[in-house]
């Protein structure tokens, strides 16, 4: 299966847990044809292969790999341990830029995703979220998230 087929079922599946889908087998049934391809995949940008990041998000590439990429997995994609950023639950029109620097210094309820809270992460600085907000908004444009 495809990345990208792989990531519509995974946004299915989404949607399905969205509505509280209360049928097991609807469930199974979305995670059968789908759920393995969601660990930490995004869709790939227009054009194909994983663009290579330009000089300007450098610096918030390089703070994210340090900071972020431990749960929210590499280029946004998720962990085990965190929900992927490059999903459109965190398209700027649900999550704004100032929603990440609340995360980082107060951290988050669990609201959207099953992976538990998001404790704060002490010693990352409003500059820092700054580079990291601009290098995740980049990764979802290239995604095709707006």
């Amino acid at each position: 299966m495809s990345i990208a087929r792989a990531w519509v079922m995974c946004e299915r599946l989404d949607r399905l847990r969205a509505r509280g889908a209360r049928s097991v087998w609807a469930l199974v049934a979305g995670a059968a044809a789908g759920m393995a391809a969601c660990v930490g995949e995004a869709p790939p940008p227009p054009g194909g292969e994983a663009a290579v990041t330009p000089a300007a998000f450098a610096e918030g590439e390089r703070r994210y790999d340090a900071t972020c990429a431990a749960c929210h997995g590499p280029r946004g994609t998720g962990t085990d341990r965190g929900p992927p950023l490059v999903h459109r639950v965190y398209e700027p029109s649900h999550h704004g830029d100032a929603a990440f620097l609340v995360a980082v210094r107060q951290g988050v309820r669990a609201h959207h995703w099953r992976f538990g809270d998001m404790p704060p992460v002490p010693g990352v600085s409003e500059p820092d979220v700054v580079a990291i907000v601009a290098y995740v908004r980049w990764l979802q444009r290239q995604a095709g998230i707006d």
